[in-house]
């Protein structure tokens, strides 16, 4: 009987890396596919999308075989960005609004909020008028709703065990300066007697 003799192992054989897939050819076409494509996922502000279509572009040209035209390029980016927003599709304030809401119900603070919104983009009016109208909805203390907010996720001060709260007051203290809330906002929440206290004034 005769048998099939084993193929002998090389290390090129499995460890080689395969040839990298040339990405697709940018273009103002391809460019505007890939802006609805992200935008069907995630609202943006006008900023955002350009950095988006910028880091496409960027990733194209490591190519060895792309021939990309930078200047060329960021006039397309330019262009698909001011269609998007004349669509209707892109709109700074609308995506500030939704941002902040979508932080502020998770119990950030306002400054943070606003300093998220500026690292996507939004400018500063667009901010202002997200976190005014936040504050309308918090009667004014925005500061103190949100923090009362992250006690309840955190279980800190009047919302976490009481036989415990008077050794985790300077952690839980610690914990809401982390969060970007000023002392006094952080104290009154920690010492608080109880978590109706706080809700009643939030």
């Amino acid at each position: 009987m005769v048998f099939a003799a084993w193929p002998v192992y090389s290390p090129r054989m499995s460890d080689a890396k395969p040839a990298r897939k040339p990405p697709r050819r940018i273009s103002a076409t391809s460019l505007e596919n890939a802006a609805l494509h992200y935008l069907e996922r995630f609202d943006s502000t006008a900023l955002n999308l350009r950095r988006v279509l910028e880091r496409k572009v960027r990733r194209a040209a490591t190519h060895p075989d792309a021939a990309v035209d930078a200047e060329q390029a960021a006039q397309w980016i330019a262009a698909v960005v001011a269609k998007m927003v004349r669509l209707g599709y892109v709109d700074d304030r609308r995506t500030a609004r939704i941002k902040a809401e979508s932080l502020f119900r998770r119990g950030v603070a306002p400054t943070m909020i606003r300093r998220r919104l500026a690292l996507l983009g939004a400018p500063g009016d667009a901010a202002d008028e997200a976190l005014a109208a936040l504050a309308d909805t918090a009667d004014g203390d925005l500061g103190l709703a949100a923090a009362v907010t992250l006690a309840r996720r955190k279980r800190l001060g009047p919302f976490g065990k009481a036989e415990l709260r008077a050794e985790r007051r300077d952690r839980d203290l610690a914990a809401l300066g982390r969060a970007g809330f000023d002392w006094e906002t952080a104290r009154r929440v920690v010492d608080a007697a109880r978590p109706e206290d706080l809700e009643a004034d939030a």
